[in-house]
């Protein structure tokens, strides 16, 4: 999308996998593509209302994802997981904590927060300043709950044999990562506007959908639109989507969408 932004969208800061494409010293076609949709910065998404933002996970290249979108505000995040390509960006929350004067609230499974606070040691202890440090209030999600003025409801699911989290904020819900949705997550998905999901490649894996089962979760609940993120080097973008159906699309880093 193009031009003045609607109130209520999201922007795709990021949506490759954990590598990034293109992938440290690989020579496929994709990581040599001149298209900028095959230029993936690791997943992450930030969620826009009523001149507030939420963000969905941290990645890497989250201060370079910012700039890129200009990004200006950050109200609340929401943690799927604790893996690196979704926290290790947390550091540069400090800037949003210097331009909004307020500690930010994180949200995420008791076992993501306890991850983070133990990877992050040296925010919660006591340290000389130097360049400052963030200031953010883990807040453990165990139900329904609400962030920044809005209502949002985790979505279990499964990352292997990881459980972690989505998220449903209205008629959109974002759930990376995946291999597994329960019956019942399933059905706090139906009647959506947009789906985002994750689906890493063609070839099986242990711990993520791949774009038939990515599909074929999509088909199922039936969203309007549905938007596959979290991608290897093995998609390109033009010739995946023009095998999946109308409704369904690869995203690629700064798509914005309204909701």
């Amino acid at each position: 999308m193009t031009g003045r932004q609607p109130d209520t969208h999201i922007t795709f800061l990021g949506t490759g996998t954990s590598h990034g494409v293109p992938m440290i010293g690989c020579k496929c076609a994709v990581c040599r593509s001149s298209d900028p949709h095959n230029k993936r910065s690791r997943t992450s998404a930030l969620v826009s209302y009523s001149g507030r933002n939420i963000l969905i996970d941290i990645s890497p290249e989250f201060r370079l994802q910012c700039i890129e979108n200009n990004v200006q505000r950050v109200d609340a995040v929401l943690f799927t997981h604790a893996h690196a390509d979704h926290i290790f960006g947390l550091d540069d929350l400090r800037r949003f904590n210097e331009m909004q004067g307020m500690s930010i609230p994180c949200y995420g499974s008791p076992d993501t927060l306890a991850v983070i606070r133990k990877a992050f040691e040296y925010i919660f202890i006591q340290t000389q300043e130097g360049g400052g440090k963030p200031k953010i209030e883990l807040l453990p999600v165990d139900g329904p709950f609400t962030a920044a003025g809005i209502s949002i409801t985790p979505i279990p699911v499964f990352h292997g044999q990881l459980p972690i989290l989505g998220y449903r904020i209205g008629n959109l819900a974002y759930v990376t990562d995946c291999s597994e949705i329960p019956h019942d997550s399933m059905e706090l998905l139906r009647g959506l506007d947009v789906l985002v999901l994750g689906v890493l490649r063609k070839k099986a894996h242990e711990t993520h959908f791949t774009l038939d089962q990515g599909v074929s979760v999509a088909l199922e609940l039936s969203a309007k639109l549905t938007y596959f993120v979290h991608m290897s080097h093995s998609l390109d973008h033009d010739a995946t989507n023009q095998e999946l159906p109308s409704s369904i699309q690869l995203a690629y880093d700064g798509l914005v969408v309204e909701i």
